[in-house]
């Protein structure tokens, strides 16, 4: 069990999975908390779980080459879900005798597939690791920005197709994931979520869409219910990606609209990668009969940023 923790997930989560209430919620700010585990200065928050022998380890899954990844082209056309496109201007063609281009892009949200700094969400005025709200400053945060992960993240990934495991092409919007629904997916893969790994959810959403259209991610979204969160800290998972945004929504707690981005950054400083597109990944794992893989994530070196757009690399 990991350290700090009170109980095993199947202790604190609720029966016949009955929706949580804020005040459960809330006390998860406690009972999952990592503050101070790796230091006060901390800045790196469950990235600490990645080890060097973890990174060696996840070498060794490497057997093929085959590489796979998990980003969405960036997108440059606004919809329900992308009300802030990324805009893509060329300043250089033929005309100019050169090729050149300029970005600028919002990366939080629902369309673009980016990885969430701990300065991003806020909670009774304060960060992850204790850091007062007032850190994050208008020139940026001067805790906990991006730049922190300048080194990269690197480590085993695993993939959790819960659509798959349920036997379905995808899941509708707003349906919640529940912790058995992640260990049958586990099962389903031969695989088991360990200290250290980037723990990545599959719910179709990318299929979904295709099938439906866009509609507002803000209303409804299959993701990860609010009783994961002491699966997710008992397991030791040290990033979380989706291809939604890790939460469900709504979310089923009343008054709390994002608990597992509120819990998992704030209290327990877990990194969260949104809008991945595992589509491909799922078909290579799949293909090579496994659901553990070496993932490599390089954010761009923003000093004090919230986010920062990434594409992840998963190489068999």
């Amino acid at each position: 069990m990991a350290a700090g923790l009170g109980g095993s997930y199947r202790e604190l989560m609720p029966a016949n999975r009955a929706a949580l209430t804020a005040a459960e919620v809330m006390a998860f700010h406690s009972s999952l908390s990592n503050w101070g585990r790796w230091g006060e200065r901390d800045q790196l928050g469950a990235l600490n779980l990645i080890t060097r022998e973890k990174r060696v380890a996840a070498a060794g899954l490497v057997r093929t080459g085959r590489t796979v990844s998990c980003a969405r082209a960036l997108p440059t056309e606004p919809s329900a879900d992308n009300p802030s496109p990324v805009v893509h201007l060329m300043t250089g063609t033929a005309t100019e005798q050169y090729g050149g281009d300029y970005f600028a892009i919002a990366p939080h949200g629902f369309a673009t597939t980016h990885i969430d700094a701990l300065c991003h969400i806020f909670h009774d005025g304060k960060l992850y690791n204790g850091y007062p709200i007032e850190r994050v400053t208008a020139h940026g945060a001067l805790e906990l920005g991006i730049h922190e992960l300048h080194d990269g993240v690197v480590s085993r990934g695993v993939l959790l197709d819960v659509p798959r495991a349920l036997g379905v092409a995808y899941l509708a919007p707003g349906q919640p994931i529940y912790p058995d629904d992640l260990e049958r997916a586990e099962h389903q893969g031969g695989v088991r979520v360990e200290e250290g790994d980037v723990l990545l959810v599959g719910t179709g959403r990318w299929t979904c869409r295709d099938e439906r259209g866009p509609w507002d991610s803000r209303e409804r979204l299959a993701g990860l219910d609010a009783s994961c969160l002491p699966w997710l800290r008992e397991r030791g998972v040290a990033a979380l990606g989706s291809d939604g945004v890790s939460d469900v929504l709504p979310s089923r707690v009343e008054g709390v609209l994002l608990p597992i981005h509120t819990v998992a950054i704030v209290a327990m400083g877990l990194h969260l990668l949104d809008n991945l597109d595992l589509r491909r990944l799922a078909e290579a794992c799949a293909e090579e009969r496994r659901w553990a893989f070496q993932l490599a994530i390089a954010p761009l070196v923003l000093r004090r940023g919230t986010a920062s757009p990434v594409n992840p690399i998963a190489v068999f």
